[in-house]
């Protein structure tokens, strides 16, 4: 699964790296070395910007954990921050937005948890975090839906009637990152990004096809402080080397 991944990258440069042509940030979020479930993302998405209108790519703060549209309430989105691939075209959570509602997710890198042969005190194995990144210091565009749901408790006018959320879409991890965790995030490449967006494709192999795993070969793995297993726990600390110890 992908569980917490870090985004630290500005409005304006993700505008210019994904040539979006309408930002719909209303403030810039904080630089984030530890998301988690249920915080606010930035996210590419294609839509029009009203009814009978021609698309326009976007540049949107949405909610990880997507609440599917015909959800009674939103606690629902905690459990849905991963679409597996496998079953994302036919899972009635996922499968209308994976239908017309797909997007972009940028991270820095994200964070998976090797189970060590090292023991706690209550026996279970002890879990530790790595950090997973383009070796290059680019951007991943984490291959994601997203979704708009209405709130029935709140009134017509509230500006939170609406809320907007996302999940991200995960596959078998590669040979070279399996042995840190069986599961890892899709991305989206440069010259895939147009198709995959487009609200009006929607042909489940041909999308499926534009997807691979994050970058085989190109990515940079190492272990973290396993500070960034506490969400409280924020700043680019995190996301720095664990010290070679001689051995």
């Amino acid at each position: 699964m992908c569980g917490r991944y870090a985004s630290s990258r500005r409005p304006e440069d993700l505008i210019d790296e994904f040539e979006v042509t309408s930002s719909r940030i209303a403030a810039p979020l904080e630089a984030d070395f530890n998301v988690a479930p249920t915080k606010e993302v930035y996210a590419v998405v294609e839509r029009p910007r009203a009814k009978q209108e021609p698309v326009e790519r976007q540049l949107r703060v949405l909610t990880w954990g997507l609440v599917p549209s015909w959800a009674k309430e939103a606690s629902i989105g905690s459990r849905l921050i991963n679409a597996r691939m496998e079953t994302v075209a036919d899972k009635p959570a996922f499968k209308r937005a994976f239908a017309a509602r797909r997007c972009l997710l940028p991270a820095d890198g994200y964070y998976e948890w090797y189970e060590t042969a090292e023991l706690t005190r209550a026996g279970k194995p002890k879990k530790q975090p790595f950090y997973i990144h383009p070796a290059d210091g680019g951007v991943l565009a984490m291959a994601g839906l997203y979704e708009i749901w209405k709130d029935p408790t709140k009134v017509e006018d509230d500006p939170d009637l609406f809320r907007w959320s996302c999940t991200v879409i995960t596959t078998d991890a590669t040979d070279d990152l399996g042995r840190i965790h069986d599961r890892m995030p899709l991305v989206v490449s440069p010259e895939h990004r147009a198709a995959w967006l487009d609200p009006t494709a929607a042909d489940p192999r041909e999308l499926l096809d534009l997807l691979e795993p994050a970058m085989p070969g190109r990515l940079e793995a190492y272990p973290v402080s396993t500070a960034v297993g506490n969400v409280q726990n924020n700043g680019p600390e995190l996301i720095k080397p664990l010290p070679v110890q001689a051995g």
